[in-house]
């Protein structure tokens, strides 16, 4: 373990933006879905919109593909492209109809402020910067999320098994091939912010604490659909 005196680079950015971070990885939407009892119109809500948040994201990774300059990272962005367009959208749709959520309806529906808000900034984060930049903006979803897993696995007051109406949601994440995947992210994040100049941080820091509170504002958001 790295001790707490020498965070990785990754870690030490996590920690410039820990306000952020707490509300975001401990949100009250977090807790009730670890305790099973966040209200389902609250979770519909989230799906609904996180429906069309996958959309945006695999959006990101064609973008990471296109800002790539090795091959090794634009079969990196490719690879999570395919994933998300050719499995995740079809495993969030079967997911959807449990809840009575129908794939036409996902279709059809309009975009949250929140929505448009999260997903707009990180595609403008890609467009403006570099490929780092753009795993800075995209960070928060995918390492937040492993967190977040592993957070409510944690807690006392957290329920598990069929118990819990969101033990499918709680188990995705915190599933090993997740976990890995947020692992893999952070080396990759690693290995790119070592080195790199302190303004550089500076401005990289703001961009992973604007996009953990457009995560904070989408947890709200579903937790307002109540």
């Amino acid at each position: 373990m790295t001790p707490a005196s020498d965070p990785t680079p990754f870690a030490a950015l996590v920690a410039r933006c820990a306000p952020e971070w707490e509300a975001y990885c401990r949100h009250e939407f977090v807790r009730r879905l670890a305790a099973g009892t966040l209200p389902a119109e609250a979770f519909r809500r989230y799906l609904r919109q996180d429906y069309l948040f996958l959309l945006h994201f695999a959006r990101a990774w064609g973008l990471a593909v296109y800002k790539s300059r090795s091959i090794a990272e634009l079969r990196q962005g490719l690879d999570s492209l395919k994933a998300i367009v050719d499995l995740e959208m079809g495993l969030h749709v079967d997911y959807c109809a449990q809840w009575g959520i129908g794939a036409d309806e996902l279709e059809a529906l309009p975009e949250a402020r929140e929505t448009m808000a999260y997903t707009r900034y990180v595609l403008d984060a890609g467009h403006r910067g570099d490929l780092l930049d753009l795993h800075v903006a995209l960070a928060p979803c995918l390492v937040g999320y492993a967190d977040i897993a592993r957070w409510i696995e944690a807690q006392p007051f957290t329920v598990r098994g069929t118990a819990n109406p969101y033990e499918a949601w709680i188990a995705m994440y915190a599933s090993e091939e997740f976990q890995a995947a947020a692992q893999a992210e952070r080396a990759w994040l690693d290995a790119r912010l070592a080195g790199q100049t302190a303004e550089r941080l500076d401005g990289l820091a703001a961009t992973f604490r604007d996009a953990t509170r457009l995560e904070i504002d989408f947890w709200q958001m579903g937790l307002d659909g109540a």
